[in-house]
């Protein structure tokens, strides 16, 4: 006759409840023998830091068991793949489908075909053109106005003594007409003795009208001029 004991889970997993009731047994016999070491040495901080390390140990114990078990399921989950990846690798691939054949170019109309050409007429249409901008460039270059040299003149021009009327003198330097040349403002000048230069400002176009010129005009003027001298020369 079977025996019923064989249904009961309990009588099967008898080995594994003794087993763990001995590490039970053997944890609590660690333990008393910690807290009575530490006991006769006076220390109960010991025997916290001790069992609380205990402790640690044993979550670690665990935590590694986990990581081997997470570690042996993607190492089987990756031989898995390898070999998925190895039968896809062996199987013939799909032929590639031909390339559609490319449209014929529609025939073009008789009427639109030139067939004597018209690349001649056109370089001379070209050329035509090119040349009426070159010209049209040229008369609106020309039309442009010249960039005209100038210099300020400031000349100091002295008398002979001081009886000469320094008027008469501004006038007769005035009088000197050239084209290119614009006169500007004046003063007189004490020099010693009472007698005064005039200095007097002038505008020139350097191709028209050189320095030498004009101070060789001024002393022309004998009756009044005895020298003429340069004070300030600046290009325009």
């Amino acid at each position: 006759m079977t025996s019923p004991l064989i249904y009961e889970r309990n009588w099967a997993d008898k080995t594994k409840y003794e087993d763990a009731e001995r590490q039970h047994w053997e944890q609590v016999s660690k333990v008393d023998r910690l807290s009575t070491l530490a006991t006769n040495q006076g220390g109960t901080d010991l025997v916290h830091r001790i069992v609380s390390l205990e402790k640690e140990n044993d979550g670690l114990k665990k935590l590694v068991e986990k990581m081997q078990k997470a570690q042996d399921s993607l190492e089987s989950r990756l031989a898995q793949l390898e070999k998925q990846a190895s039968n896809l690798g062996g199987s013939t691939p799909a032929p590639k489908a031909a390339p559609a054949p490319a449209k014929a170019p529609a025939p073009a109309d008789d009427d639109d075909v030139d067939l004597f050409g018209s690349s001649d007429e056109e370089d001379e249409e070209a050329q035509k053109v090119r040349e009426q901008r070159l010209q049209e460039y040229a008369a609106k270059k020309s039309k442009k106005p010249a960039l005209i040299a100038k210099s300020n003149l400031i000349l100091d021009v002295k008398p002979w003594d001081d009886e000469t009327d320094m008027k008469e003198l501004e006038a007769a330097v005035r009088s000197i007409v050239m084209d290119g040349l614009l006169w500007g403002a004046s003063k007189m000048v004490p020099l010693a003795y009472g007698i005064h230069k005039l200095q007097i400002s002038a505008v020139i176009e350097d191709e028209k009208v050189s320095v030498d010129l004009l101070t060789e005009s001024i002393e022309g003027k004998e009756d009044f001029v005895q020298s003429v001298d340069i004070a300030a020369f600046n290009k325009i």
